[in-house]
């Protein structure tokens, strides 16, 4: 496919008078960062799961979805690349922002009275230190923080707990038990904007593109090669399993630039020319952090 032919279509959607959907509930770090990108005053839809948004948007329940896509600590969040494969659907922008894992529990609830914790998966990966030191409390894998959070305040029992953030400890009535559990300080969740459509503005410098690699001496070494010759700044390199064919990957690059940087045009064509698979799958503008 010539590279043309992705221009084809592409729109740049006002984003006024939209319909967003995020996994959780009202005080989860999805809703944080679908705020921070789209602002308060949007229609929005709250999913259970991380796949509900994407049936939501091929459904055309919502126009955007919203979902965690890496965390700085403990690195990609790999069901989401292998939904957006699934579904095939597009990046079309992205958010960071600042994780602080919270234990919360019931007005008067202390550490020494907790027995169970909930939380997704991720939170309790972003806290291991805390939890080596309390290796008595047993850890309850969850749908998402937030949704620990007001399971926690339904359950009204002082020997439960969660980790969520100080808003969704407010939101459910919650008392802060320990703050700031999490392991590094600098604990950030990047988030993609998901959409059924690929968008282009001027203003976008960075992209993301899929492709296969057979299971041959030197494929990664020479497609990847193709960014260096033509001075383009990769900035993630992501390999995931191939769905079709045993013990082979597909790659998922970031990078800086534009589709209509000769450089990059150059670079894909090359790549796109040497693998059985290829996808762009956004251009949009970079979250300075």
């Amino acid at each position: 496919m010539d590279l043309y032919d992705y221009r084809q279509g592409i729109s740049s959607k006002d984003k006024s008078n939209i319909k967003v959907g995020y996994q959780g509930v009202k005080g989860s770090f999805s809703e944080e960062a679908m705020i921070e990108f789209f602002g308060y005053n949007q229609d929005t839809v709250n999913y259970e799961k991380f796949e509900d948004v994407f049936i939501g948007l091929k459904k055309d329940e919502i126009d955007y979805g919203i979902l965690p896509f890496e965390n700085s600590c403990t690195g990609a969040i790999t069901a989401v690349y292998d939904l957006l494969s699934k579904y095939g659907f597009y990046i079309v922008g992205e958010e960071c922002i600042k994780i602080k894992q919270n234990l919360v529990g019931i007005k008067g609830a202390k550490v020494e009275d907790i027995e169970e914790v909930y939380s997704h998966p991720q939170g309790f990966e972003q806290s291991k230190i805390f939890f080596k030191d309390h290796e008595d409390l047993k850890l309850i894998y969850f749908y998402n923080t937030a949704i620990s959070a007001k399971h926690v305040s339904e359950l009204n029992d002082k020997s439960k707990a969660a980790i969520a953030s100080i808003r969704a400890a407010k939101i459910y009535g919650l008392d802060v038990i320990e703050e700031e559990i999490n392991d590094n300080e600098s604990n950030n969740t990047k988030f993609v904007i998901i959409s059924k459509n690929l968008e282009l503005r001027e203003d976008c410098n960075k992209m993301t593109v899929t492709f296969s690699l057979d299971n041959k001496a030197g494929t990664l070494y020479n497609l990847l090669g193709y960014f260096a010759q033509n001075q383009i700044n990769m900035v993630k390199v992501e390999s995931r399993p191939s769905k079709n064919h045993l013990w082979e990957y597909v790659l998922y690059v970031d990078f800086e630039g534009n589709i209509n940087d000769e450089n990059v045009k150059n670079a894909i064509n090359l790549i796109e020319k040497k693998c059985k698979y290829f996808k762009l799958l956004g251009c949009y503008k970079k979250k300075e952090i």
